[in-house]
């Protein structure tokens, strides 16, 4: 049988297709919008400039994201459950609670981008007076003060199209106001306020849309739930704190390679290696709707202990993610000097480490599930170990090859990292998936 029979003849499948399909058509306009402003930025800054800008972007997102609990993983994991059961006061409990806790982390966070934004110009981006960019930056981090909660309510109660729609609109406003800097030669800070003028729009803007759908979905006064009416509040907690553990060795090994390349290298080196990322990162726009679709079913499976339909979903959307993903491997591979020298001819430079890169990354998205399916399987803390025991190689080999081998050894490490981390995450779910499937036959 074809995979596109499986499809047509798999319910649960058909309606996560069809749920991603809705939100990568608007991710898709989203997408090209986003290398137009990037490739526009690049053009109108220069590597050196660019980088910089990257920099202070990609700081304040590190910080937040250091502290951050992953509230949306906690809200699908728990407050999912709470509604499989219908029990609609403890949903609103865990709802508020994951609201109050976010939103004291993002003022912290901004505090602490604040805080060290001296120490940060001086040694990541190595240019004076550069401080007051990445508070002005920061910004970002209050404006986006219940975006995680808010993603993981819309993903709870299916409506994560939304989050594809506002992703549109502020995609076509930050491309808006950079092609308009392009045009009139406009400046760093007007580049950096683009960027944080969409960064207010898609946090406001899921907030608004979560806030909606929740209190239609649970009446007006849902917020007045109790906190402490919350079951299981220990292990909310241990889930909570082991998604903040494991979100942030995967930001400090992953997700900030841009500031690495910043602090061993120079702010141009950053500039390429920019370029690189934002073409190769592309493979995340058709997986993210399948990963926020995909994880409320895995999770659903893994509560009704369907052990062989739990596999036999995780092989199709495999398959699927496999075939999509080589494809777009292959493009990137023959078109991606072409791509680079969209930003300027400098930035084809960076060829190599696009390749390197690909590698990781198209490892990473074939098998995206992997931290998902651990924690609907009660397993949070093994990605913590997983990605700290390859990101430690990693952080320790960066400090004698990216300062002699540049950009390709800091992408090298990047896809060793994807390889290594993903591929021990998706052994042990399997393994865990068996043993379950097993013990309950006996």
């Amino acid at each position: 049988m074809s995979l596109l029979s499986k499809i047509k003849e798999d319910p649960l499948l058909s309606r996560v297709l069809r749920s991603s399909g809705a939100l990568l058509s608007t991710n898709t306009l989203s997408l090209a919008l986003s290398m137009v402003q990037s490739i526009l930025a690049g053009r109108l800054l220069g590597p050196s400039v660019f980088g910089l800008v990257a920099i202070f972007i990609s700081y304040a997102t590190t910080v937040n994201g250091l502290l951050s609990f992953r509230m949306s993983e906690v809200v699908v994991r728990y407050g999912g459950e709470y509604l499989e059961k219908n029990e609609k006061e403890k949903a609103a409990a865990l709802i508020k609670a994951a609201a109050l806790s976010e939103a004291t982390v993002s003022l912290l966070a901004f505090l602490f981008v604040a805080a060290t934004a001296i120490l940060a110009s001086r040694h990541i981006a190595k240019t004076p007076d550069t401080a007051g960019y990445f508070i002005v930056y920061s910004f970002a981090l209050l404006a986006n003060f219940n975006t995680e909660t808010s993603t993981g309510v819309l993903q709870m109660l299916g409506k994560i199209k939304y989050q594809g729609i506002l992703n549109l609109v502020q995609s076509i406003v930050t491309a808006g106001m950079i092609a308009f800097a392009f045009f009139t030669h406009g400046t760093m800070q007007f580049v950096l306020y683009a960027y944080l003028t969409g960064k207010v729009i898609i946090g406001l803007g899921i907030f608004c849309t979560a806030l909606f759908q929740i209190t239609r979905k649970l009446g007006s006064g849902w917020w007045k739930a109790e906190i402490n009416s919350i079951p299981k509040i220990k292990e909310l907690a241990r889930f909570a704190f082991s998604s903040n553990i494991s979100a942030s060795v995967i930001l400090t090994f992953r997700e900030s390679d841009i500031l690495w390349v910043g602090f061993f290298l120079t702010p141009m080196a950053a500039g390429y290696y920019k370029a690189a990322y934002a073409i190769v990162n592309l493979l995340s726009v058709p997986a993210n709707p399948f990963i926020l679709t995909t994880y409320p079913e895995i999770n659903k499976l893994v509560m009704q202990k369907a052990w062989p339909r739990l596999k036999d979903f995780l092989r199709k959307i495999t398959s699927i993610a496999a075939v999509y993903n080589l494809a777009l491997a292959a493009g990137f591979v023959i078109f991606g000097k072409w791509l680079l020298s969209l930003y300027g001819g400098q930035y084809v430079a960076a060829y190599p480490v696009l390749l390197v890169l690909l590698v990781g990354f198209t490892f990473n998205y074939i098998l995206f599930w992997n931290r998902p399916l651990l924690l609907t399987l009660g397993l949070s803390q093994f990605p913590i170990y997983a990605t700290l025991a390859a990101g430690l190689l990693k952080l320790a080999l960066a400090f004698p090859l990216i300062p002699r081998y540049g950009i390709i050894a800091a992408g090298a490490l990047l896809s060793y990292y994807y390889i290594a981390s993903v591929g021990i995450m998706v052994l042990r779910g399997l393994k865990e998936i068996r043993n379950n499937e097993n013990s309950d036959h006996n």
